[in-house]
């Protein structure tokens, strides 16, 4: 039986080790490529990274309807060149996870 997203330790540890930040322009081509996708302050980025790689249907189409995940727009990537941002990312292959780094809690 396969493991359950939530129970799945063992690739949570896996993709936080191997999440970081990385400047917008070192993902340009990538999202040239359409693989590029958007994640919301909102979320915990290695919690979708880990339900991506478990194909979780249900919570990603959940995501993507409340506007908590998407493709990057044009309107993002621009904005993210014109401020040399630096992100923080996950590869799920195909795909490259991004998150803007979350606002101080002031």
């Amino acid at each position: 039986m396969k493991t359950k997203p939530e129970n799945d330790t063992e690739l949570h540890d896996k993709i936080n080790r191997e999440t970081g930040r990385i400047q917008w322009s070192e993902l340009e081509r990538h999202f040239a490529q359409g693989n590029v996708i958007y994640v919301s302050e909102e979320l915990d980025l290695i919690e979708v990274a880990l339900r991506v790689s478990h194909d979780d249907k249900d919570s990603i189409s959940r995501w993507m309807a409340e506007g908590k995940v998407a493709k990057v727009s044009d309107l993002q990537a621009s904005t993210w060149t014109a401020a040399d941002a630096a992100l923080w990312a996950s590869v799920v292959h195909p795909f490259i996870l991004v998150q803007p780094e979350k606002k101080a809690l002031h």
